[in-house]
């Protein structure tokens, strides 16, 4: 009985403090601070399309693929759901599917957390800052 009893406290110990980091985490989108969740890379990149050729400091990145035509497939996909994205290369030969290019770092955290709120499929937007 006693086992049983450590353990159900464990377990709402558990629950308790997992709950309170996922409020935090939404907190903080709230207040502004975009930074959160995100993983942010430095990569020289060229853009693959040739119908953009603007070349952004900041890319809000929804896609990865070592293989372009895998990235086009996907592409179809990001239009449906009303995105337009553009495929980009890194340096190591990464297909990177960018759905806005921005010269302003706060607009581009700000569409991160825009897609992570509107598309659950998509929490795992990230930041590419274009190596200079």
């Amino acid at each position: 009985m006693k086992i049983r009893t450590f353990s159900f406290i464990i377990v709402c110990v558990l629950l308790t403090c997992s709950c309170k980091s996922l409020k935090k985490t939404t907190q903080s989108f709230s207040e502004g601070n975009y930074n959160t969740e995100s993983t942010d890379r430095t990569e020289s990149v060229r853009n693959v399309d040739q119908s953009d050729r603007t070349i952004y400091r900041f890319y809000v990145i929804i896609g990865s693929f070592r293989d372009i035509e895998n990235a086009r497939r996907n592409n179809v996909d990001l239009v449906r759901k009303g995105f337009t994205p553009v495929i980009l290369e890194n340096e190591n030969g990464l297909f990177r599917i960018s759905v806005g290019g921005y010269d302003d770092e706060r607009a581009a955290r700000t569409r991160i957390a825009n897609i992570r709120e509107s598309y659950e499929e998509h929490r795992d937007v990230w930041l590419l800052i274009r190596r200079q």
